[in-house]
């Protein structure tokens, strides 16, 4: 079980979308890893769960986060060879811990959470809740966004993650996070 919750070794810059559920996290993911042309790493989850529903109307249950978890880092490890210099991760095994405890009654899987822990990315753009939130058969937290920012928030804090809180239009964030990229690592 362990391996499959290890990142493999790689000299790729890891940057990571981060926050609560609907504040365009995969629209930006999708634009960075085009404006770096580039590997993005999708959500594992969101595939996951909706096939979930699909078959069964049912939603995450604890006992579905170990294979997200490692369904996660599986998709991150095979684009990581492949990305070109820069890897844009949708999510991490950090964001699924903060789920777990938020959702589960301040529980986590402590295999999910040593590798939350010990998974390292360059940079972590957090996006805040200035966005419109948008339905889904997935998405379940439309009054609750600020206090799961501040959850995230406090995880970035709590584990000296390097972070970014990105606001705004998805042009600004955008042009914020290229800049910030560029800045830290290709200038």
């Amino acid at each position: 079980m362990e391996k499959s919750l290890k990142q493999k070794p790689s000299d790729c810059i890891k940057v990571v979308m981060f926050g609560p559920e609907s504040t365009g996290k995969t629209t930006l993911a999708m634009k960075l890893a085009e404006h770096y042309n580039t590997a993005w790493v999708p959500e594992y989850a969101r595939d996951y769960l909706q096939k979930k529903w699909d078959k069964e109307k049912k939603i995450c249950e604890t006992a579905d986060l170990l294979p997200i978890a490692k369904g996660q880092i599986k998709i991150e490890n095979e684009l990581t060879e492949i990305a070109n210099k820069i890897l844009i991760c949708d999510t991490d095994l950090l964001e699924t811990k903060v789920y777990s405890e938020t959702y589960y009654g301040g529980s986590c899987d402590p295999l999910l959470e040593e590798y939350a822990i010990k998974n390292q990315y360059d940079l972590y753009f957090l996006t805040y809740v200035d966005i419109p939130w948008v339905k889904d058969d997935l998405r379940d937290k439309p009054f609750q966004r600020a206090e799961m920012f501040a959850a995230f928030e406090q995880a970035l804090i709590e584990y000296n993650r390097p972070y970014i809180i990105l606001k705004g239009s998805m042009e600004q964030r955008l042009t914020i996070a290229v800049e910030t990229i560029d800045k830290k690592f290709f200038k």
